[in-house]
């Protein structure tokens, strides 16, 4: 996932704020009576510092509140840079910064009406760039309301028709929310003006892998192999594809290629260590270690990504280490509480550890879901049946960050 998103920075205007000071003290502090102006007392004189003070620690509170809530933004630490941003709104003077990043902060911890809420309020201000689009699509995806996300990402693509990360990110946001018919409509947009983009084949194969047309998929992941070879995406497209294919040698050979020329992305070394997991490694054998040592490296690098947790957790679970077996599978559970698989590894962990009724409940989990997901698939139109196939693995984070 893992170039950085960017935000507004907090540009804090020190001249602005003095300003605004200056023009309240002179507000307040004149009176006028019998329309002659009375100077104030010595009493009004220290209520008037004492308003003065208060406004100055106001501001500064303001602008260390948004300093604070914007670093914890860039880290991803979203839930806790809300109450900073929240603290920020109004006082700081960069009022733009401390609204988008709370909106960015609400998609990120799947509250998206109030990032829809936030959004129409920097909308209505006249803020109608790019970045605020973005984000509008992805709070109306989470909020399933695809018509409306495709007005915002048709706006955005307006505005900055060769943005590639602003196609990739929406898609991304459709990926986390199995929202895959729309997703080729997005990258379909995308590939209208950037027909000749790596990343754009290389989502949109993956949105037609979970939809179980390989056929069509592998067209875009040779595409994206090539545009150009011996690249970053080259390598994951083709390291991919072979995975899917269940040709897991050439997946390793060529996902070990990748990362010896410097490609450590966290998608490729997921894509390593589940080709290595699929070849049938055990506790001890060298692989395995390899297999551990990637995950662990991929988890540290984007620990919100399910699909290398689950590998991680698994690994785990294979090598007895049961408690932090545990402690990954619940993490990548609560990253999508809707994957079928983690609930037969975490009722396998429970289990062993142990856990009886804690195993139960995950079985009972797995089985409902199980379920709803064969009524999906026996009703769903064609372009909504969910595949079977996919690492869950992604070019780019969901959110900005």
């Amino acid at each position: 996932m893992t170039s950085q998103r960017q935000f507004p920075d907090a540009c804090l205007s020190t001249i602005a704020s003095v300003v605004i000071v200056f023009v309240i003290v002179l507000a307040s502090g004149a009176q006028v009576m019998s329309g002659r102006q009375q100077l104030p007392t010595g009493q009004d004189k220290t209520t008037q510092r004492s308003d003065h003070d208060s406004i100055l620690n106001s501001r500064d509170q303001g602008e260390e509140e948004l300093r604070k809530g914007t670093a914890l933004t860039q880290r991803g630490s979203f839930s806790e840079a809300i109450p900073h941003l929240l603290a920020a709104r109004g006082r700081a003077s960069n009022e733009y910064a401390a609204n988008f990043n709370l909106a960015l902060c609400y998609i990120g911890t799947s509250q998206f009406k109030e990032a829809i809420g936030i959004l129409n309020g920097l909308r209505s201000s006249g803020y109608n760039n790019v970045d605020v689009e973005n984000l509008f699509a992805q709070g109306y995806i989470g909020n399933s309301q695809p018509p409306e996300a495709l007005a915002s990402l048709r706006k955005a693509a307006a505005l900055s028709p060769q943005n590639e990360k602003l196609y990739s990110f929406v898609a991304d946001a459709c990926m986390d929310h199995k929202d895959y018919s729309l997703g080729l409509e997005v990258i379909g947009i995308g590939l209208q003006n950037l027909p000749q983009s790596p990343r754009l084949h290389y989502e949109r194969a993956m949105f037609l892998t979970q939809l179980d047309r390989f056929d069509q998929a592998k067209q875009d992941f040779e595409i994206a192999a090539k545009l150009p070879a011996g690249s970053e995406i080259g390598y994951l497209a083709a390291a991919h594809e072979d995975l899917l294919e269940g040709n897991t040698s050439e997946a390793v050979r060529i996902a070990r290629e990748g990362i010896t020329r410097g490609y450590e992305n966290h998608a490729l070394l997921t894509v390593l260590a589940e080709a290595l997991i699929r070849s049938g490694v055990s506790p001890g054998q060298p692989d395995f270690v390899e297999a551990q040592t990637v995950l662990e490296k991929a988890v540290t690098e984007h620990p919100n990504d399910p699909a290398s947790q689950i590998s991680l957790g698994s690994l785990y679970l294979m090598a007895g280490r049961l408690e932090e077996a545990i402690a990954h599978l619940e993490k990548a559970n609560q990253f999508d509480p809707d994957d079928p698989s983690v609930y037969a590894k975490l009722a396998k962990a429970y289990q062993r550890h142990g856990d009886t009724q804690r195993a139960q409940d995950a079985l009972a989990v797995l089985q409902k879901l199980n379920r709803e997901q064969a009524d999906r698939i026996s009703s769903a139109p064609g372009d909504r049946k969910v595949g079977y196939a996919s690492l869950g693995v992604e070019g780019e984070a969901a959110v900005q960050h």
